[in-house]
């Protein structure tokens, strides 16, 4: 799905000025990558400065964590402590929202990531993030699923506990205040 930007200047500068502080503030994240490599990046992606927008907006804390040399693409991904609050309370995808006969939740994390224009991690990358420090270890987050599993009507979500990333299963259609998801975006 296409995201188009809707920012203001004022929003734009802003969210640089998040985004730069966060940079700098946590470094280990993204070593040998320069800011005004991600800035010059971000300025060339109106879209995706988008999809940060709404990604800083949702409590996701977006940082660069890589940077892909081929492409010539900043890695951003979600790097809140706990899973952002406000993508939580959501089953995994539009088949298991519609499943649900009654108490539906708000949402379904595949949906909201693609009106985001973001990725959903998988869970070698959901791996990689914890490498970069502590993430849920109060919350979990959905991870994208292979299809051999969500055609039998499960999801899989992984957390942080007792110092070691654990992923799990689940109905795709249930949904927890604790469970949300975190994306990852390319600019």
């Amino acid at each position: 799905m296409s995201v188009k930007n809707t920012l203001t200047n004022e929003q734009i500068k802003a969210l640089l000025n998040i985004l730069k502080a966060r940079f700098e503030k946590n470094s280990n994240r993204h070593e040998g990558i320069l800011w005004e490599k991600v800035e010059e990046n971000l300025l060339a992606n109106p879209a995706k400065m988008e999809s940060l927008f709404q990604m800083e907006k949702s409590e996701g804390e977006p940082d660069v964590i890589g940077y892909q040399s081929d492409t010539n693409q900043i890695v951003f991904c979600d790097c809140s402590a706990e899973s952002p609050k406000e993508r939580r309370s959501l089953c995994y995808d539009k088949q298991a929202w519609n499943s649900r006969k009654e108490n539906k939740p708000k949402g379904n994390a595949v949906e909201m990531a693609e009106e985001m224009g973001i990725q959903l991690l998988d869970e070698d990358q959901y791996g990689n993030l914890q490498k970069l420090g502590e993430f849920d270890v109060k919350t979990s987050s959905w991870v994208l699923t292979p299809i051999s599993i969500r055609e039998k009507g499960g999801a899989i979500f992984c957390d942080k506990r007792f110092g070691r990333v654990f992923t799990y299963h689940n109905g795709a259609e249930s949904y927890y205040a604790a469970r949300g998801f975190r994306g990852l975006l390319l600019v």
